[in-house]
């Protein structure tokens, strides 16, 4: 009598365990990562130089960065990259987007690039590298840098300082040093900068972007 009571006791534990599984939810898949673009417009006016304008498109999912640039590297020349976004940091937060890129046109080589940013209170720190090999002259090989720091003393504007070595035109100086100052509106922002403000003829750029 008492293994028949114990049958039917684990039969019914094991009927109301299988109940409980069919009635459990599924755990819920993760969501997959949106889409974020962002489209920028850099018009350069630069003494005794050809003026142009150097659009860059980046589109970002989860880890996956993609950028398309134009009259970057050198003018009329295109380059398309692809990268890994890393970020982190709560006090000080950093970003950092090693990246790998091919240059056609003008110029036809492959890159290596990095991006990234340290941020902390109202300063932010950030920088763009690249190294063009260059695989018709490899003597045409060269570093580009894009270097700011700038302070926000109110969300919607900032000012600091400005540093570029370009191979997109000639200079007086391997290293064009200046300031920026720039306001933003949601999520469209302008930014003119100035490189030798000390020369007769100082570089001036004025950058136009829109993120989505």
């Amino acid at each position: 009598m008492a293994r028949r009571v114990l049958g039917i006791a684990a039969a019914i534990v094991l009927v109301a365990g299988a109940a409980h599984a069919e009635s459990a939810p599924a755990p819920e898949p993760s969501p997959t990562p949106a889409w974020s673009f962002g489209v920028s417009a850099y018009t350069y006016v630069v003494p005794d130089e050809r003026d142009y304008v150097q659009p860059t498109i980046t589109a970002d999912r989860g880890w996956l960065h993609l950028e398309a640039r134009y009259n970057y590297e050198a003018l009329d020349a295109g380059s398309l990259w692809v990268g890994f976004n890393f970020s982190g940091g709560d006090v000080v937060a950093w970003e950092v987007v090693p990246m790998l890129g091919g240059v056609v046109g003008h110029t036809w080589g492959i890159a290596p690039g990095l991006k990234g940013a340290l941020s902390w209170w109202k300063l932010e720190l950030s920088t763009e590298d690249e190294y063009v090999v260059d695989t018709k002259n490899k003597d045409d090989s060269f570093f580009y840098s894009w270097s700011e720091l700038a302070l926000s003393p109110l969300e919607w504007c900032r000012v600091g300082i400005a540093g570029q070595r370009t191979h997109a035109y000639a200079s007086e100086r391997d290293v064009q040093r200046g300031f920026l100052a720039g306001a933003s509106y949601r999520n469209f922002h302008l930014t003119t900068y100035v490189f030798d403000p000390d020369l007769p003829k100082p570089t001036v750029v004025v950058a136009v972007g829109v993120t989505f």
